[in-house]
């Protein structure tokens, strides 16, 4: 067993069976139950709101996206931390970090284009410079930004170590996004469910369908987790055994010439 192969043992991924397991499997299937569940409550048995009307059926999805988002920088940030802090610098961490980063900018993109959608239909335009709408945006592009850096030239622990600073700093971004509506004037409601008066206004079955989007969603955000921690595992290991190969080549170039040297 090559050394790279050895690396590729402790991350528990096989280098033929792919990224699946019986229990990434298991969870595949919950949540598609649970995304039908949603489905369900959200276009069936949830009433439409008084004042947005069948609109509210989109906050669904737009409010447990960009939820499920943060938890996904959080463990970014997490695993950027854990990478620069412990004495191991496990690439494991890094992986985590750059998976749950690639994770969260989708459901961020996801919140744009549902709130967009929500806005046609509410204030009847696609976009509004709001203070809200601007600091999400902002913090799409950063994590743009932070994926952009992780694919830039040199080895492993070189990405790890500039992708981990990154982390930590797009992560206090989280806090300004969500207290936007507070520190400015802004067209976007504040907080139905977390907001800072603890007084939940809203119907039991609108609340438990947005409980519903929440559970649905965190399980997607696991099972993506799962299996794009062992893709970047198994592209780490490519580029390792590429490395390999090609030193092992150029050793091989310089074989006939030292025998050469030898024979003179």
């Amino acid at each position: 067993m090559t050394t790279t192969d050895s690396k590729l043992e402790t991350t528990g991924v096989s280098t033929s069976a792919g990224t699946g397991s019986r229990g990434s499997r298991i969870l595949g299937i919950t949540t598609i139950i649970a995304m039908g569940w949603l489905v369900a409550f959200g276009l069936g048995f949830s009433p439409e709101d008084r004042d947005q009307r069948e609109a509210v059926r989109l906050l669904y999805v737009h409010v447990p996206t960009i939820w499920i988002a943060y938890l996904a920088f959080v463990v970014t940030a997490i695993g950027s931390a854990m990478y620069l802090f412990t004495k191991k610098k496990s690439l494991g961490w890094d992986r985590l970090a750059g998976a749950s980063a690639e994770i969260g900018t989708i459901f961020v993109a996801v919140t744009l284009v549902v709130g967009a959608l929500w806005g046609r239909l509410t204030w009847g335009v696609f976009w509004q410079w709001d203070a809200r709408l601007t600091t999400t945006a902002l913090l799409f592009v950063t994590y743009i930004g932070y994926l952009a850096v992780r694919q830039l030239g040199g080895t492993h622990e070189q990405r790890a170590r500039r992708s981990a600073v990154i982390g930590l700093l797009a992560v206090l971004e989280i806090p300004l996004v969500h207290w936007s509506v507070r520190l400015w004037r802004s067209l976007h409601q504040e907080a139905t469910v977390l907001g800072t008066d603890a007084d939940v206004n809203m119907d039991g079955l609108m609340l438990f369908s947005l409980f519903v989007g929440v559970v649905a969603f965190t399980l997607l955000y696991v099972w993506l987790l799962m299996h794009r921690t062992r893709g970047m595992a198994m592209e780490d290991y490519l580029d390792d055994r590429g490395l390999d190969e090609a030193l092992e080549a150029r050793r091989a170039e310089g074989e006939p010439v030292a025998r050469g040297d030898g024979a003179n």
